[in-house]
């Protein structure tokens, strides 16, 4: 649970960082930010003495190749979260993650069969009339928000599928994205383009992006790992809320009367689930053992 909500408040606040890296080009942020990944990962890898786990991940064809299928996910999601959030999207990027514990629900029920009772059945409802009028109130955005929900609910689904440590999962698909990177980055480089070098404080800023996409993504396949999809979904929401916060109120968007109703509901679900869990964990304390 607290890795959930280590990962998601971090993800809420990752406009205010892309934000300051609006003059380099979404795909080299993306780049950059696999590149310095790897860089953390094997490090950390290292000192923890995990290269073994990594090593045998990636001589395995069971574990190799769904994780080639959450790299592809990932990679997508973050190229199109760069862009909306540098292209002034920052809400419609936020309807995309409001819309993602949703699409987490109904993998969590189709795919992994599981229950769910009255109570989140009514929140997810609720929820998901919410953000049908937030959906029906930006249909132009509509493709950022649906491009973002459905590649992170996949990646999530194929991280809680495949029986793989985080760090050493997190490290293949970082391999496996790095040499499309390179590549892009050396092309970028011989045209004139590249931003790494330019000014100190987007140097470090590129630098930075490393340690602000391994910690979140880490934390999150930790809590997919111990927490039902159902759990996880509902809990999503609070990365949106904040990213929707910092688009109304750090970066001046605009917010229609159906945002804003569709916002009160959604959180309106989080109350009734919130609440249920709440009791039904009580309940479960107090019977017999």
């Amino acid at each position: 649970m607290l890795a959930a909500l280590g990962a998601y408040g971090l993800w809420g606040l990752l406009p205010i960082f892309f934000k300051l890296l609006h003059e380099v080009a979404p795909v080299e942020v993306v780049a950059q930010r696999v590149l310095w990944s790897l860089v953390l990962i094997l490090g950390l890898l290292a000192a923890r003495r995990g290269l073994g786990p990594l090593s045998s991940a990636l001589r395995n064809r069971k574990l190799l190749f769904p994780l080639m299928g959450s790299a592809l996910f990932i990679g997508i999601n973050w190229v199109i979260y760069v862009w909306s959030v540098n292209s002034d999207h920052v809400i419609a990027a936020s309807l995309g993650y409001f819309l993602n514990p949703l699409v987490n629900v109904a993998l969590g029920v189709l795919v992994l069969k599981e229950k769910l009772r009255r109570a989140q059945i009514l929140a997810i409802a609720i929820a998901t009339l919410g953000v049908a009028i937030m959906a029906a109130a930006a249909v132009t955005t509509l493709w950022i928000s649906v491009g973002l929900a459905l590649s992170f609910a996949f990646y999530g689904l194929i991280r809680k599928m495949t029986p793989v440590a985080p760090m050493a999962g997190l490290g293949v698909e970082t391999l496996i994205l790095t040499p499309f990177a390179l590549a892009y980055l050396l092309w970028l480089s011989g045209h004139g383009g590249i931003s790494l070098g330019t000014s100190a404080h987007v140097t470090w800023l590129l630098i930075a992006s490393g340690a602000l996409t391994t910690i979140p993504l880490v934390l999150f396949a930790m809590a997919a790992h111990r927490l039902p999809m159902a759990t996880l979904g509902l809990m999503q929401y609070l990365a949106p809320s904040l990213q929707f916060l910092c688009g109304v109120f750090l970066y001046g968007e605009k917010l229609s009367h159906g945002q804003m109703a569709s916002f009160a509901l959604i959180w309106l679900g989080l109350i009734v689930f919130a609440g249920d869990g709440f009791t039904a964990a009580r309940r479960n304390r107090l019977s017999p053992v």
